[in-house]
């Protein structure tokens, strides 16, 4: 170590050092492109192409009555796609807390990312071979791919507070979801142009798809490159979780999965604030999952038409996210996401009464979800960052990513079901309107201040 370098516990240093501003901007930018790697999986994949194409697929396996049979189940084929949803999430559910726990205990995030990563872009680049009556293969190359996304993000969100100040973490986690948007939107205009113009391009309409699906893994391998190359991993902390356990032991994980659990215990109010985020990131997650397939089966819209306002939701997501931003710096992430949950309120209750075949107004829906979707998320990541007691990111991020992705297996499972007993996307996705306000009623009644000096961390000027 240089002289005038400064060695602390949470891998930072003194400006010049390896952890000095401009290795943090470097280390932020690469960090940026995670985002820009995998949100292509969640749009073009999750949001966009899989649902509608698993649904085609489920329903030419299907019965005369509109039933398939895994294991010998009955399940609508409408329902496929949602119920895959929700395995997938309790797959991650059992993983992501271990590896949490092995990535603070070793230090070595970069690693467990990186096999996260590229086995999510493996399934995913496999649905190509998804055609004809292949329902099973599709659900369980989503299950997988979705799984697998869940932990990477784990061990991507639990860099946030490694990599940006307390003061930048609001600015931070929004340019990252912004180059998410970015990216999803480039790759849905280049979707857009190979559906859209399949025929001169010598293929059929299902091999189109499949295409569109099979790149998204390919970004997502290619561009997880960036980061890669650009974050570092950090030393343990000093008597942190984990002691002299091998890290590698199953059991030990498991172990430091119930201590995680004590140790929250100790955080009441970082508890309250994930309890809130739980309920409404749920209804969030289950219109990005869902949205597509009510447009297709309830509202009657084209898959280009569907492409076009996704296309408009990343646009406009990009702004809105940005923005919010910039609407934390002045009152607050905490105020700024309750607005954000009163208007996610009122645009899905508005989504119940679309007219069917009438695109505009699935525009207009499309439009307003875009300006709140970003910002929701990214100042949630950032606001929850505050209330993570130092060297124990990866761990409670992992609880996090379970209210992220890996608890939103209600949302899935109750639209599953509403459609399944009513035969109504309408249904379904009224039920939603449920999950914004009682999230907003939860987050009303969290101090966020006391929670971040209960956590031990510096309370920000605004929060």
């Amino acid at each position: 170590m240089s002289a005038g370098t400064v060695d602390r516990s949470d891998g930072t240093d003194e400006a010049g050092g390896p952890g000095g501003p401009a290795a943090r901007i470097r280390e932020q930018r690469g960090w940026y492109f995670y985002d820009f790697a995998c949100s292509v999986y969640s749009t073009s994949v999750l949001t966009v192409f899989l649902g509608p194409y698993l649904t085609a697929v489920a329903k030419t396996a299907a019965d005369a009555d509109g039933f398939v049979h895994p294991l010998g189940v009955p399940v609508r084929a409408g329902s496929v796609f949602a119920y895959a949803v929700s395995v997938s999430v309790v797959v991650a559910v059992l993983v992501m807390p271990l590896v949490g726990a092995v990535a603070d205990r070793t230090g070595r995030k970069k690693p467990l990312l990186a096999a996260a990563a590229y086995v999510g872009a493996a399934a995913t680049a496999g649905m190509f071979f998804l055609d004809g009556d292949r329902y099973l293969l599709g659900a369980f190359l989503l299950i997988v791919a979705n799984a697998a996304q869940s932990v990477a993000m784990v061990l991507y969100n639990a860099y946030l507070p490694q990599i940006a100040e307390p003061h930048e973490r609001d600015r931070v986690s929004s340019r990252g979801w912004a180059f998410g948007y970015t990216s999803g939107a480039f790759v849905l205009v280049l979707n857009l142009i190979l559906y859209s113009g399949h025929e001169s391009f010598g293929i059929t309409e299902s091999q189109a798809v499949r295409i569109c699906l099979a790149s998204a893994g390919l970004w997502w391998g290619a561009f997880t490159l960036v980061p890669l190359r650009r974050l570092r991993d950090r030393k343990a902390a000093a008597g942190g979780a984990g002691g002299d356990r091998a890290p590698g032991r199953v059991g030990a994980g498991w172990r430091q999965l119930v201590a995680t659990v004590k140790d929250m215990r100790r955080h009441p109010l970082t508890l309250s604030f994930l309890l809130a985020y739980l309920v409404y990131n749920d209804g969030v997650q289950t219109v990005i999952s869902q949205a597509s397939v009510y447009g297709s089966e309830e509202l009657g819209l084209d898959q280009t038409t569907l492409i076009t306002a996704i296309l408009l939701v990343q646009v406009l997501a990009v702004a809105g996210a940005l923005g919010m931003g910039r609407l934390a710096q002045r009152f607050g992430a905490k105020r700024t996401i309750l607005g954000s949950l009163a208007a996610w309120t009122l645009t899905i209750g508005a989504g119940y009464f679309l007219p069917a075949g009438e695109p505009v107004w699935f525009y207009a829906l499309a439009a307003a979800i875009g300006l709140v979707l970003g910002g929701s998320q990214a100042l949630s990541r950032s606001l929850f960052s505050h209330l993570v007691p130092r060297g124990k990111e990866a761990e409670y991020f992992s609880v996090y990513e379970m209210s992220d992705r890996g608890m939103s297996w209600l949302g899935p499972l109750v639209f599953g079901l509403a459609y399944q007993l009513t035969g109504s996307y309408r249904d379904a996705i009224i039920s939603l309107v449920a999950f914004f306000a009682l999230g907003f009623v939860l987050l009303v009644r969290v101090p966020v201040r006391r929670a971040v000096e209960a956590a031990g961390n510096p309370v920000p000027e605004r929060i």
